[in-house]
């Protein structure tokens, strides 16, 4: 599985550099933060909306994996 679930013998390390990125990106917002933040903030063009699902996607299987929330407004935001 190339993102594995979040449990405590799982780091962040073990994450591509790809998801690594991600999440740092949503640490860096000031609270919880809207896919196209995210994007803004990693230097995807944003206004293309081919460009914005792709990372909605990956922000998605995070969520699934464990590694963030996803509130009921469709913002993201780490766990605690």
């Amino acid at each position: 599985m190339l993102i594995p679930h979040r449990t405590p013998d799982v780091e962040e390390a073990m994450l591509p550099p790809d998801y690594q990125r991600i999440l740092t990106a949503v640490r860096q917002a000031a609270g919880p933060v809207m896919a196209r933040r995210v994007g803004e903030i990693l230097g995807v063009d944003v206004t293309v909306r081919a460009r914005l699902e792709p990372l909605r996607g990956r922000l998605v299987r995070l969520v699934d994996r464990g590694w963030l929330r996803k509130l009921p407004d469709g913002r993201f935001t780490t766990r605690l």
